[in-house]
């Protein structure tokens, strides 16, 4: 199959902070973009800038359907029943999930797809809100090497780093072992700070000398100053999406057969109080609690 030399013809489904940013992105780089979405109030807000919105009864015949849902179920209700893409969707074109999935069941709707003559790719992101609408996020490929020529343009429009991890599912299984350690990390990290904080060294002191070290990470040089020390706590993604991702690792390992104690652990942590963080608080609101050990006076010990 040849490379279509013409723009990609693109619908964008799931119209929220990441979707609708992807697709506004994506129309400024000369794409012809379509949103949809279930909710009438993510669709008006998209259309008054700019993006022509349909409903999901109404989606258009594109080259591409890029996903962007919260969850495994809603992804399998737009591939099979509403509005059904296995039906729907012309012969040729490609499912793009950026959402991040159970990799089981991506595997298993990645076969349907093929099998109805349509190709796939997961391709879970990494960057936030603000990484959607810059167009410099980080994309895990699930899929066929000759997939990811047929939608490059529109990846590297997106993005600003692309890694092929392997064949479909791929994508998803990388995604939740990142996020697995993005949480894990925010614990730990926490708790270094905190340790240190105790003792009189401050945070920010602590940060430049871990990230100094090979004790850093994405959470000491990114998090860290960028959300916590800050106190905005305005990343865009929520803890009650990372303890479903955490879930999601979690019984991804199971169904391999493959116990990760730390892992649980860190479920068990992220889990342990629902209220706090809850789930509508920043993920990065995991260390709050953690940092003020750290900030208790002596004699509070």
């Amino acid at each position: 199959m040849s490379l279509i030399a013409e723009p990609l013809t693109i619908t964008v489904i799931g119209l929220g902070q990441m979707g609708g940013n992807m697709a506004l992105t994506l129309k400024a780089a000369g794409f012809e973009v379509t949103g949809s979405d279930v909710f009438e109030q993510a669709r008006s807000r998209l259309a008054a800038q700019g993006l022509t919105v349909v409903v999901p009864e109404e989606l258009p015949a594109s080259d591409v359907y890029l996903l962007s849902l919260p969850t495994s179920a809603h992804v399998r209700e737009v591939i099979e029943q509403s509005p059904g893409l296995l039906n729907l969707a012309p012969k040729g074109s490609v499912i793009v999930d950026t959402s991040t999935s159970a990799p089981a069941v991506t595997r298993e709707l990645a076969k349907k797809v093929t099998a109805a003559g349509l190709l796939w790719l997961d391709a879970p992101v990494s960057g936030g809100p603000k990484g959607a609408a810059s167009g410099k996020l980080g994309m895990l490929l699930g899929g066929d090497e000759r997939t990811i020529e047929r939608v490059l343009p529109m990846l590297e429009a997106m993005s600003a780093k692309r890694t092929h991890v392997g064949g479909p599912g791929s994508g998803h299984v990388v995604k939740l072992a990142n996020n697995y350690l993005c949480a894990a990390h925010l614990l730990t990290t926490a708790e270094a700070v905190a340790m240190a904080a105790k003792a009189g060294v401050a945070p920010a002191a602590c940060l430049a000398g871990l990230n100094s070290g090979s004790g850093r990470s994405a959470v000491s040089e990114v998090n860290f100053p960028e959300w916590v020390l800050s106190e905005r706590f305005d990343s865009g993604f929520t803890s009650g999406l990372m303890r479903k991702d955490l879930r999601l690792a979690r019984d991804a390992a199971e169904q391999l057969g493959i116990p990760l104690p730390l892992l649980q652990a860190v479920v068990d942590a992220w889990h342990a109080n629902p209220e706090q963080p809850a789930d509508s608080d920043d993920f990065n609101h995991i260390t709050t609690p953690i940092l003020a050990r750290g900030s208790q006076a002596e004699g509070s010990q």
